[in-house]
């Protein structure tokens, strides 16, 4: 789970999440008049609170979170788990709703008079997160201020000086023990041709013709494959134009470009899958 591919959304959905669960620990009810010593129930003492209202709502953000962490999230029924979180929180604050019109679940209707006890603060709490993270899941897709990353994005590594060992891992511009500038024929420290270094006696320096043989032929076409990252979560699609996305690219990571097939970018996944970024606005180029 990659957590830099979450979304200012998805940030407002946890920050709702944990105000439920505190919310959970709270009176469930308020008693005019009632004395100090009294002992009233938290949210945990009510079951279709419980079920409805608190483990509804930090199951449907857990579900929206870990969704959104995914590069292929899985699917249930057709659907997949963020839409299965989206209803999730729905459901938790028409519930948490319901229970504020109806605090004690319809026993204040036996015996004919009085009013029944008022929400407690655990319960106005809830429904306050609920009604938040609801709005947060159904609205982050539609929203740009909400879709922009939760976490910005890490810049490319420092310079490394001559002789220094690049960072290792995939996901870095130079990972793997190589330098960005190695691709689309670049000259590498100590090869001749290299500014500043003479080739040895005799030795022809690159793209120069050796003697009785022929010229060395000059790179194919403008472009070097270059590192980059998204600044928002965006679908790579396969090669051979299908509409089915094969991944997600998600801010925070470094990705390789291989190709430029017009506006579009071939791009190159952690784990070597190949394919097609459609959208490249607003890349940052490593």
């Amino acid at each position: 789970m990659n957590i830099r591919s979450l979304t200012r959304g998805d940030g407002v959905v946890i920050g709702a999440a944990v105000l439920l669960f505190i919310a959970s620990f709270l009176d469930l009810y308020s008693v005019d008049g009632a004395p100090d010593s009294l002992d009233i129930p938290s949210l945990w003492s009510s079951g279709p609170v419980l079920l409805g209202v608190v483990l509804a709502g930090i199951i449907g953000a857990a579900l929206v979170v870990v969704s959104r962490g995914l590069p292929q999230p899985p699917k249930v029924a057709g659907l997949d788990l963020g839409q299965f979180g989206v209803a999730f929180t729905v459901f938790a604050a028409w519930s948490a709703l319901g229970n504020i019109f109806d605090v004690a679940g319809g026993a204040d209707n036996f015996g004919g008079g009085g009013d029944g006890p008022d929400a407690g603060t655990g319960l106005i709490l809830a429904l306050i997160a609920t009604l938040v993270m609801a709005a947060a899941a159904v609205a982050t897709p539609l929203v740009p201020a909400l879709k922009g990353a939760l976490l910005p994005a890490a810049g490319p590594s420092a310079p490394q000086p001559y002789g220094g060992q690049p960072p290792s891992g995939y996901g870095y511009p130079g990972a793997g023990g190589q330098q960005p500038a190695s691709f689309g024929g670049q000259p590498q420290p100590g090869q001749p041709g290299q500014p500043g270094q003479q080739p040895f006696p005799g030795q022809p320096q690159a793209g120069q013709p050796q003697p009785g043989g022929p010229a060395a032929p000059a790179p194919a076409g403008d472009f070097a494959p270059f590192w980059f990252a998204v600044p928002v979560p965006r679908p790579l699609f396969p090669e051979e134009g299908s509409p089915t996305p094969i991944a997600e690219l998600a801010p925070g990571t470094w990705y390789l470009a291989v190709e430029q097939r017009g506006q579009s970018l071939v791009a190159q996944t952690q784990d070597g899958r190949r394919g097609v970024l459609q959208d490249t606005s607003g890349i940052q180029r490593g």
